[in-house]
């Protein structure tokens, strides 16, 4: 009897040491008592999170904190609640909804006036009315949209040849340079449009993205490819370029995290398969600089902005395990739910000590936090 005791009294320890294990150390995805338990983790995350934004929405329904925010933190956050199946009837999101169709343009676009963010804001726009579009109400906002985005791009339409830096590059509106995160904006709002890699913005949209990379090749003829070939990206290769995380000594430009990431699901959504090149260098940078610590090459900086794009792209490469340069093996969903459960505030909200970017606004973060989730979902 005593033994029977012990050996249950065992498996009970076995089984909640397995439930915090980090699947690093492990080459299999976890069982289904963890995969149950990091369901309900991810569950009582959002929840949290949802109460804490019932509390925060302003009156005329968004969540701004700030004029310099325009619409795109409600944006934000509307299409995270959605993203986690709360219902476009619900008080708190449909009140978000009216106001951010308020915004609706002539142009077709969905921005504030007069429009510094115009491109970025209709992006994430689209990402919202996707997933609240359940009977075709939002059809002819998104396609009108969807039309005002791709006018934005430069193009041949737009005087822009294929050999001009700037071409398949989109900025924050109103012609503003081009870079990589708006790029990367609009590829996954055209991607949740249902659009394919055979679209033509979306492959023009690669030109940009692979002479945003650190990575020599047909692709990415320009000077700044060779000076720092690590395969990962930067922000924006245009008038001399510039990443965030500064230049090397030999004046080309570091990788850094968020980009990488964002420059990675681009390629994916173009249609690039694993064996193309810069896929395989894109990889082999993330799989050097595997983290949730950080932002590699950044520190705290833009967090949860990371969060969120390293959850997209690791959802878009389609697989729960991600095996680094040393063999190290991370069943990255449960490691993200662990990190984001010990930054959730009591509060119910998410909110960096590092500024940058308005990450110190916790409606920013958790709507971020909130897309993140999505994608962490257990199937």
């Amino acid at each position: 009897m005593k033994t029977t005791i012990m050996t249950i009294f065992g498996i009970l320890i076995f089984v909640s040491t397995a439930v915090g294990q980090s699947v690093s150390q492990s080459a299999n995805q976890p069982d289904k008592v963890v995969l149950e338990k990091m369901e309900k983790t991810r569950s009582e995350l959002v929840e949290k999170a949802v109460a804490y934004l019932r509390s925060a929405q302003l009156e005329d329904g968004s969540f701004a904190v700030s004029e310099r925010s325009g619409i795109g933190t409600t944006g934000i956050v509307v299409a995270g609640l959605l993203q986690n199946g709360i219902s476009p009837d619900d008080p708190m999101v449909a009140r978000g909804l009216q106001f951010l169709l308020k915004h609706v343009q002539a142009d077709g676009g969905i921005y504030a006036p007069p429009g510094r963010l115009k491109n970025y804001e209709t992006n994430v726009m689209i990402l919202a009315l996707v997933h609240a579009n359940r009977n075709g109400e939002y059809n002819d906002l998104l396609k009108n949209a969807e039309r005002f985005v791709r006018d934005d791009q430069y193009d041949e339409l737009n005087g822009y040849s294929p050999t001009d830096p700037y071409y398949g590059g989109v900025g924050y509106g109103n012609k503003t340079r081009p870079d990589l995160s708006n790029v990367q904006f609009l590829v996954t709002a055209l991607h949740a449009l249902g659009n394919g890699p055979d679209d033509p913005t979306i492959q023009k949209a690669l030109v940009f993205v692979s002479r945003c990379q650190n990575f020599e090749s047909e692709h990415n003829p320009f000077p700044l490819a060779s000076k720092n070939p690590d395969g990962g990206f930067f922000y924006t290769g245009v008038n001399g370029g510039e990443s965030f995380a500064g230049k090397t000594a030999t004046g080309g430009l570091r990788s850094y995290g968020s980009m990488t990431y964002a420059g990675l699901k681009s390629m994916i959504y173009a249609g690039l398969t694993a064996n193309d090149p810069r896929v395989k260098a894109a990889e082999g940078w993330i799989k050097e600089n595997y983290t949730l610590d950080e932002n590699p090459e950044l520190g705290k900086r833009g967090l949860y902005y990371y969060y969120q794009t390293f959850a997209n792209t690791m959802a878009a490469l389609k697989t729960d395990v991600f095996t680094t340069q040393k063999g190290d093996k991370h069943f990255w969903k449960q490691e993200m739910l662990e990190t984001l459960a010990r930054g959730q505030q009591e509060n119910g909200s998410w909110v960096n000590a590092e500024l940058s970017w308005m990450e110190g606004d916790p409606n920013l973060v958790t709507g971020y936090v909130l897309m993140a989730l999505a994608d962490c979902t257990i199937k």
